[in-house]
């Protein structure tokens, strides 16, 4: 897709957001199975169902100016995601995966909020109101779960994992 113009910039924003929710969704169910610490596997259950819903937006984002939400592949979603991956298969500590999952997803959220508030700042200059909504709505959601995952790595997690020893005990 060539980019002439602002409205081609903000589709191409929401096929990538798009294709990095799609990528997430995939990701989701291994990073709550990994995670040790039911808050922590209950906060990637709960954030599945969001993404769901996320994608369902950006859908009808994309139907509003006549296009499809498909079509583009979000490489940065996909090295994000390996790097995620990657700490599932690490030789960890239980207690010391749920930090690195935590560093992980909060990669991610960062990555969105960053997409999130880029296509609705377009949206803003493009005058669509119902787009601005929509990813108003899900850049909200997207924020509060980084705050989760600040809180829960606080409260909990990184003290557990700071309480093991170096010879792992």
């Amino acid at each position: 897709m060539k980019l002439k113009t602002l409205q081609d910039l903000f589709v191409h924003e929401v096929q990538d957001l798009h294709s990095a929710e799609t990528q997430l969704l995939k990701a989701l169910p291994k990073m709550a199975k990994a995670a040790n610490h039911e808050q922590l596997r209950a906060g990637f259950e709960e954030h599945l169902e969001q993404t769901k819903q996320h994608v369902v937006r950006l859908e009808k984002i994309a139907e509003m100016c006549g296009k499809k939400a498909t079509g583009h592949r979000c490489k940065a979603m996909e090295g994000l995601i390996l790097e995620g991956s990657e700490m599932i298969g690490e030789d960890a500590e239980e207690h010391v995966r749920d930090a690195g999952l935590i560093g992980a997803a909060q990669r991610v959220e960062h990555y969105e909020i960053a997409g999130y508030g880029t296509a609705r700042a377009l949206a803003e200059s493009l005058g669509y109101e119902d787009a601005v909504d929509l990813l108003t709505e899900t850049l909200e959601e997207e924020k509060a779960t980084d705050r989760k995952l600040t809180e829960l790595a606080e409260s909990a997690i990184n003290a557990e994992a700071a309480e093991i020893s170096p010879d792992g005990n």
